[in-house]
């Protein structure tokens, strides 16, 4: 079975209620169980919140604010950092200001251990405040908790539609590659690496499907989990990397940026020829592939003479735009606790 359609069969098994398992191998699963609950009980459990990082970023700017909302599992909340600045919403929020040129109020409802599951009830609260834009970072948790692979990406869907339903930008950042966890020994490690890019490519196909777009972390995290490997198992005593962290929102950010119309595909910051890439237009399930083993790669719907879908299926389009640099926070205008 080819990549592109076991990715689309475990799509297709999220939609109509299908496990999913056989795709992965249920003894692959099975291990993945064992492995993670004994980190659990090696390493412990994460019992410091990240640093909380909501507030008005670039409030020096002109004009309004734009919306930011962040939600998801420790990745996109900053678990491990020491303050607000370090942490991925203040990262996103303070690139995307320099980039529009205006304050960006950021809103993380994020927390360390969520899974696919917490996805409502943390839009419950975040959508109260109208956002222009929401990124999305979900799934290691479901991985280390055995939520089955067709109910997270379901579970996905469902939040990414209801953004779309309410006409709100998302932007998706899938599921890392898990092979790069130095605690899992060969052959288990090359066997998650193939989990995790079939369950990213999943992902992708779910998001696009659903309207949003999606961007592959791929190995952008792997020296994170590699020297950090108790971020995916949410313990207090192994710390993620700003590095890490930056990379992922460098990642990102372009692709947030154009989702709520302030990036620029034609010039980059200096007026010169924009170092976008690819541009290649391929049915979702070859470009949900194509993007889990690429990191940093949109992929979003397109149409192509005129039709959204083809023999294959949606059509989709793969960008890997530049990253850029993220700039270092601030002025923050502090916003209270949520």
């Amino acid at each position: 079975m080819t990549r592109a359609r076991a990715a689309r069969r475990l799509a297709t098994a999220a939609a109509f209620g299908g496990g999913g398992l056989g795709l992965l191998g249920g003894s692959l699963y099975a291990v993945m169980r064992v492995q993670a609950a004994y980190a659990r009980r090696v390493i412990g459990q994460a019992t410091t919140p990240p640093p909380h990082a909501n507030g008005t970023y670039g409030a020096q700017l002109p004009g309004d604010a734009l919306k930011l909302l962040v939600v998801g599992d420790s990745s996109a909340a900053g678990y491990g950092m020491d303050g607000p600045t370090d942490t991925p919403p203040a990262m996103l929020a303070s690139g995307l200001s320099h980039i529009a040129g205006r304050p960006v109020q950021v809103m993380s409802t994020a927390r360390v251990g969520a899974r696919s599951s917490d996805l409502q009830r943390q839009l419950d609260v975040g959508l109260a405040d109208r956002p222009d834009v929401t990124v999305l970072v979900i799934g290691a948790n479901d991985v280390t908790n055995r939520v089955r692979p067709s109910e997270s990406v379901r579970l996905l869907e469902a939040a990414v539609r209801r953004l779309r339903d309410a006409d709100i930008p998302v932007v998706v950042g899938t599921c890392p590659d898990l092979g790069t966890i130095r605690p899992l020994a060969q052959p288990l490690r090359e066997l998650a690496r193939r989990w995790s890019r079939r369950l990213a490519a999943a992902q992708t196909i779910a998001v696009v499907e659903a309207g949003g777009r999606s961007v592959s972390l791929g190995s952008l995290l792997g020296p994170t989990f590699a020297l950090a490997p108790g971020e995916l198992f949410g313990p207090d005593r192994f710390h993620p990397s700003t590095a890490g962290y930056a990379g992922m929102v460098a990642a990102m950010l372009p692709s947030v940026a154009a989702a709520v119309g302030v990036w620029d595909d034609d010039s980059d910051d200096d007026g010169s020829a924009a170092h976008q890439r690819d541009g290649l237009v391929l049915p979702v399930p070859f470009a949900a592939v194509e993007a889990s083993v690429h990191e940093g790669t949109e992929v979003a719907a397109t149409q192509v003479a005129g039709r959204d879908r083809g023999p294959r299926g949606r059509w989709a389009q793969l960008q890997r735009r530049v990253r850029p640099p993220v700039p270092a926070t601030g002025p923050v205008s502090a916003a209270p606790p949520s």
